[in-house]
């Protein structure tokens, strides 16, 4: 029998292979054993993520530091470049990952940069410039001044602010005057004639995203923009803010009045709906939209994924259609307007570049707001999940499995700096959602403040105030447990193949893959998983100990069980990283073996497996030493940590 080892196991230790010893005072350990059973029925388990995974990488290469805290930063990546490019305060950095090669351009301090994008052979720089918004052009790593440029920043990096490039034409939320006109419009600053949507449309409204929709007809091409602003419900139990989709002509040239000339005559908005009326939840607050074009090129078929939060922080993902959103638009009737509608309709594009006539604009500039609502995709026109987290950025990358199926991967951003990898799928009409992992990209935790998706090289960009990473889509070497913990995990860029899990874009052939929401470890060769190696230890009578199991998945009920009973239960939700078992008086009947189970649907494995020996008096006296210092870090330490989870919870 090998005695155990000098020194004593800390409590987050997960090889400790020496269970220690807990302090002699009754009153903590009750405690204690109060606050962590209270603690194992809290959470939301099924809709958070299965595991969590810290994306280390290669300094350099996969990710690199500022050097210092850049408060406001902007990404632009171009898809397939190895290359990313960060804005921050009065400086443009380069990081070129494979070669962990960097460079920095300079401009002046107080210019805060808050626009990237590529023009021509060269990358457009804007930026506050101390209050006096100006862009620069950077080519062959040479830096031309452009001069004030109203419109394509804003004064000063907090303000709310959307720029949508299309070829020629520039369109901008940005208000080109400080002090004066302080109503949000959208306008176009470049291109055709300049236009801006009425004061009376949009009551202060956040802008989240913008788009150019090219129709079937180049006339009846659209510009949609998503954004949020004040419920004009003033009821009290309305909620503060609308969720909203705006649509205007892009060919649009102003009307034929001097009131209409200067401005959009072809704006309607809807209402965006994002409830659950099973539950009641309604989600009201827009925060981030991404559009996933459909592969075959029909714009009707185009998804909007679009995350909202309610007053009380938890999240919601609605999926819409573009073509029922156009839809909306072109057969609902206008709220409050009760007549009928002239001719042409509010709204409509017309060809040949006519001027929208008077009445029509006249009528559409007091009715904004169309009566219909624009509904989520599929028959019950609920959210694709809701959840207890606060997400607040997404993108979607269509994948296909090994086997062809078809699958849509969601990355959302939450307020705690960390990535949600979740998978839906489809089964008939219903979509199925499973959210895979949870992934820290950063080595210093942080808010993410932009993110960007590049499916060619399957890599996700993302920055923080103090460094910016590319963490790979297919992560599959941090699934432990085999084949069986390999295709539990459910994610469709893995499978299993030679012993190993593997991603499907690095394996040469076909690779084992299910994906299956039930039992996909019922595909592996080997019905059940290996039994966790036996491990023992000497330990003395009378004394008290804990055993820690850690819980790899959020989903599973993990148990201690000695011999036959099972002494301590931590179910999904469980707020500590392990399952813990504490035994309080060590009795003759309590040596023997213990073992940690884990079941996760009709998935059963043995996580660990220990056996209690009795101890000698020269051991016991060693132990005790253990005990007392332990003692005091379990006490000052474990228990604080549990009473703030239990507050917050």
């Amino acid at each position: 029998m090998t005695p155990p080892p000098p020194g004593c196991a800390s409590l987050g230790a997960q090889h400790a292979r020496v269970p220690g010893p807990l302090a002699r005072s009754r009153l903590p350990l009750r405690l204690l054993l109060l606050l962590w059973t209270a603690a194992a029925t809290q959470g939301h388990p099924k809709n958070g993520p299965r595991i969590s995974a810290v994306w280390k990488g290669r300094a350099g290469q996969d990710w690199v530091d500022f050097g210092l805290a850049e408060p406001h930063t902007v990404l632009f990546h171009e898809p397939g470049s190895s290359s990313v490019w960060v804005g921050g305060r009065g400086k443009v950095y380069l990081f070129d990952f494979p070669e962990g090669k960097n460079a920095s351009v300079r401009t002046d301090c107080e210019n805060y940069i808050t626009l990237l994008e590529r023009q021509g052979e060269g990358l457009l720089i804007c930026g506050t410039n101390a209050r006096r918004p100006s862009c620069w052009s950077l080519v062959n790593g040479t830096v031309e001044s452009l001069g004030e440029r109203r419109g394509y920043a804003p004064f000063s990096p907090d303000e709310n602010s959307l720029v949508l490039f299309d070829g020629d034409e520039v369109y901008s939320t940005i208000r080109k005057q400080e002090y004066n006109g302080k109503i949000p419009r959208f306008r176009r600053i470049q291109g055709e004639i300049e236009l801006y949507t009425s004061d009376t449309v949009m009551q202060n409204p956040q802008f989240i995203k913008a788009t150019i929709v090219h129709q079937d007809q180049a006339y009846d091409d659209k510009i949609y923009y998503f954004f949020r602003e004040d419920n004009p419900d003033k009821n009290p139990e309305a909620p503060l803010n609308v969720s909203r989709v705006a649509q205007l002509c892009r060919g649009d040239q102003g009307g034929e009045s001097s009131l209409s000339v200067s401005k959009w005559n072809t704006f309607l908005k809807a209402m965006l709906v994002c409830s659950d009326v099973a539950s009641n939840k309604n989600f009201n607050r827009l925060q981030d939209v991404f559009l996933l074009p459909d592969p075959n090129g029909q714009w009707r078929d185009t998804r909007v994924y679009g995350v909202f939060s309610n007053p009380w922080n938890y999240s919601a993902v609605c999926v819409y259609s573009l073509g029922d959103i156009d839809k909306v638009f072109r057969t609902s009737s206008l709220k409050g307007y009760h007549t009928s509608l002239p001719n042409p309709r509010p709204g409509k594009c017309l060809p040949d570049r006519q001027p929208i006539p008077t009445e029509t604009f006249q009528v559409a500039d007091s009715h904004p707001e169309v009566a219909q609502r624009v509904e989520p995709m599929g028959p019950s026109k609920t959210p694709l999940f809701h959840s207890k987290y606060h997400y607040q950025k997404v993108v979607v990358h269509r994948m296909q499995a090994s086997r062809g199926e078809t699958f849509h991967v969601l990355y959302l951003t939450t307020d705690r700096g960390v990535i949600h990898k979740v998978v839906e799928s489809e089964e008939g009409e219903r979509s199925l959602v499973f959210n895979i992992m949870e992934i820290q990209p950063f080595h210093h935790p942080a808010t993410i403040q932009a993110m960007s998706l590049d499916t060619e090289r399957r890599k996700l960009y993302v920055s923080s105030q103090w460094e910016v990473s590319q963490v790979p889509l297919d992560l599959c070497e941090v699934y432990g447990g085999g084949c069986h913990g390999c295709l539990m995990a459910r994610d469709p860029y893995c499978g299993w193949d030679q012993g190993r899990c593997v991603s499907i874009y690095s394996s040469q052939g076909p690779v084992l893959q299910s994906i299956n929401p039930e039992e996909p470890h019922t595909e592996c060769p080997n019905p059940k998983p290996d039994k966790a190696p036996l491990q023992k230890v000497s330990l003395a009578r009378n004394s008290r100990y804990y055993l820690s199991c850690p819980m790899e998945s959020r989903h599973a009920t993990y148990s201690w069980r000695h011999e036959e009973n099972v002494e301590q239960s931590c179910e999904p939700g469980h707020q500590s990283p392990n399952c813990i078992l504490f035994i309080e008086n060590l009795t003759a009947r309590q040596y023997g073996h213990y073992r940690c189970e884990a079941q996760e649907g009709s998935y059963f494995r043995e996580a660990q497996h220990w056996e209690l020996l009795p101890e000698d008096g020269a051991t016991a006296e060693h132990l005790l030493g253990c005990a007392r210092a332990l003692a005091t870090s379990l006490w000052l330490g474990v228990l604080p940590t549990l009473a703030l989870g239990l507050l917050v919870h």
